[in-house]
């Protein structure tokens, strides 16, 4: 069977929001439905069914479930477009371009919205298991007396809610502990780790000025543009942070980290024929994707560096070196992952110790995150790869051809390339 060209047609996000600021009192719902109103109007898909809309949050309430099912029911979508939950960390927003791109690249559908939000402000907490037991226990008491009984088991501390502290479960270390681990292990400075942030910060701030962002960033709640964003930084004011994992030696601050952060994103995928047949022009084409794994419990220093197998296989795959793109975007959950999985893609010697043949080619730094990064937008975690595609696709499309190579890091030692083409 012939497979259909899979396409980017649209785009919409709303800006990013640092944890407990813009979107404080707001939970995933109402992020992402801000989202695609935005993309429905702007394409004006009021009624229309579409194939399908795939997404999800990295962290959700119980009452969550089926979140994106639940928030195309409150657009004006036609109520019959079937939606479904993805969740795969850092890289569930790109997952889902990837889901909805292979049904229409197997004529299984000719349309769908992959998305992604994160209300990180509205994070669930947890409760202590014999708390939890005792509460279930105490519901199938039917006197007060035993009701009474079963809640007098939990100790005291059992009664305090357990906040989210985001730790790998197989190591218990945080995401940036493991990226001190990596930046240690793989020699990346601290200076070097300014400078990329120094660098996505100038970049975004250049692409806000120029009107980048107008069509894409649709203003909501009372914000219009990504607030972690710091036009007046510098290398004197980033390297005055203090390290924020390890205390006496580390080297990833504040400056080159991206915080918690809320946000949602969403792009418009379809077939040439449904662009065609609706007057929609196609800013370019998926043409590959790869997901990977990688171990991280022995090697420590290795858990955001999943992107190095992808982008290897993909590449293999595609035919291409590294340095056969015009433009390069690379999710910065660190400056030091993007810099260590960078020097390993370069390095003969790094590559090899990876399993790879050899070095995949050199990345031109001036075609890296030319519009910013996450170091300049933030993260909401699920969000990402929507503006992600979404800025790489109107470059291509501004450019009129070309290449660009998409890279994204997940927690759990995994991570998903993919490259678009106009």
């Amino acid at each position: 069977m012939e497979t259909k060209k899979v396409a980017i047609i649209g785009y919409s996000r709303i800006p990013f929001a640092r944890i407990n600021t813009a979107y404080a009192d707001l939970d995933n719902q109402e992020l992402l439905e801000a989202s695609l109103t935005g993309l429905i109007n702007k394409y004006h898909l009021q009624g229309k069914l579409l194939g399908e809309v795939a997404g999800g949050a990295v962290i959700k309430h119980i009452s969550e479930s089926n979140l994106i099912r639940e928030t195309v029911m409150n657009t004006s979508l036609d109520p019959a477009t079937p939606a479904c939950d993805l969740q795969q960390a850092c890289d569930t927003g790109i997952e889902a371009a990837v889901y909805i791109g292979n049904k229409i690249a197997l004529g299984q559908i000719e349309s769908g919205i992959a998305c992604g939000v994160e209300a990180m402000s509205n994070i669930p907490f947890e409760s202590a298991p014999r708390l939890r037991k005792a509460l279930l226990k105490a519901n199938k008491e039917k006197s007060i007396f035993g009701k009474l009984k079963q809640l007098l088991t939990p100790k005291l501390k059992d009664w305090m809610p357990i906040p989210y502290k985001g730790q790998e479960p197989q190591t218990g270390l945080v995401m940036g502990g493991h990226t001190e681990i990596t930046a240690k292990y793989y020699q990346i400075s601290r200076e070097e780790q300014d400078q990329l942030a120094l660098r996505s910060h100038q970049n975004m701030a250049k692409a806000y000025d120029e009107g980048f962002f107008d069509d894409m960033v649709i203003p909501a709640f009372g914000l219009d543009k990504d607030n972690n964003l710091r036009r007046d930084t510098s290398i004197e004011k980033l390297s005055q942070i203090k390290p924020a994992f390890d205390k006496e030696n580390g080297t990833l601050t504040a400056g080159n980290s991206t915080p918690f952060t809320d946000g949602a994103s969403a792009v418009l995928m379809a077939s040439e024929e449904w662009a065609h047949a609706n007057g929609l022009p196609i800013l370019a084409y998926v043409t590959f994707s790869e997901v990977a794994g990688i171990e991280y419990v022995e090697n420590k220093q290795n858990l955001l560096l999943a992107p190095v197998f992808a982008a290897d296989r993909m590449l293999r795959k595609a035919g291409m070196s590294l340095e056969d793109f015009d433009y390069y975007e690379i999710h910065e959950a660190f400056a030091a992952q993007v810099l260590a999985t960078i020097k390993i893609w370069e390095n003969d010697d790094l590559a090899k110790k990876f399993g790879l043949e050899k070095a995949l080619g050199k990345i031109d730094r001036n075609k890296l995150n030319v519009k910013g990064g996450s170091l300049a937008a933030a993260h909401p975690f699920a969000a990402t790869g929507g503006r992600i595609i979404a800025t790489l696709a109107k470059l291509l499309h501004e450019k009129g051809s070309g290449k660009g190579f998409i890279s994204i890091c997940a927690a759990r030692g995994q991570g998903v390339t993919m490259i678009l083409e106009k």
